[in-house]
């Protein structure tokens, strides 16, 4: 593939994209074929795709020395010391995965004084990947080739296209988006609901859960943001990576930037 057309790459982007893509590949293989699924402790589903994108990952990163908080391993929080980390979800959208939809991702971000400053998405039924560095800009590889990617200037809420979660939305989501009026709402799986926002093909995306996790959103935080949108939680709130407690308590919300003080503004009302 082509060089992502940064200048002053951190050495760890063509390692994460490397990652991403090999990870990718064997999800691929596994898809096209038979698959046992299994339940994990929190009821969640897992496939030995999870676990092969996992081994994959991690042994790519490992040369880089820096500790990997995963989905699919034990936290033993030795991380919470250090500076610099890797945070990955290696197969994002697990029933997506189950279901045949073809819309999971791989999800890769390194993270330094609690902020992702490295960004790496890999949708692999489509072959397309979603790129970010910290200063440097947001780039989507499709059709071998790289695209700055930039957020929309849509700024009323009635015009503005929401995406959501296919398997998790709630009343109280539905309620909520009615409420702001909006009407343009699809349902997507995984990260590939910030990727469209970063794309500029959606403008907000509202989930009100204390289900996600970091690995749920760091890869996607620096995208976003690099594309020139923002992602906070439901209250307004900055969200910070690599602490001891990795639940979002109060959701998340992705949007192309100009319309999020009003979400946030109505949202409190809610509260």
């Amino acid at each position: 593939m082509k060089d992502i057309p940064i200048l002053d790459k951190i050495p760890e982007l063509d390692i994460a994209i490397k990652a991403a893509q090999d990870a990718g590949n064997t999800i691929l293989e596994i898809y096209k074929g038979e698959f046992e699924e299994f339940t994990k402790k929190d009821d969640s589903p897992i496939t030995e795709a999870d676990l092969k994108s996992n081994e994959i990952i991690k042994g790519i990163l490992s040369q880089t020395k820096h500790k990997i908080l995963s989905e699919e391993d034990n936290d033993d929080q030795t991380r919470l010391s250090e500076e610099t980390i890797w945070i990955i979800d290696p197969l994002d959208g697990t029933s997506d995965f189950i279901d045949k939809t073809g819309e999971f991702t791989v999800m890769i971000a390194l993270v330094k004084n609690k902020k992702p400053i490295l960004g790496v998405i890999g949708w692999p039924t489509e072959k397309i990947l979603f790129v970010a560095q910290e200063g440097k800009g947001a780039f989507r590889y499709s059709n071998e080739e790289w695209k700055k990617m930039t957020v929309t200037t849509t700024g009323e809420l009635p015009k503005c296209r929401t995406v959501g979660s296919r398997h998790h939305l709630s009343d109280k989501e539905k309620a909520f988006i009615k409420k702001l009026g909006i009407e343009d709402f699809t349902s997507i799986g995984s990260s590939l609901k910030v990727g469209k926002i970063a794309s500029g093909e959606a403008e907000a995306y509202i989930t009100t859960t204390n289900k996600m996790k970091e690995w749920d959103s760091a890869a996607s935080y620096c995208i976003i943001s690099e594309a020139g949108g923002k992602m906070t939680d439901m209250l307004g709130n900055e969200i910070l990576y690599n602490n001891k407690e990795v639940h979002h308590k109060n959701g998340i919300l992705v949007t192309n930037g100009i319309i999020h003080q009003t979400i946030v503004d109505e949202f409190k009302k809610l509260e």
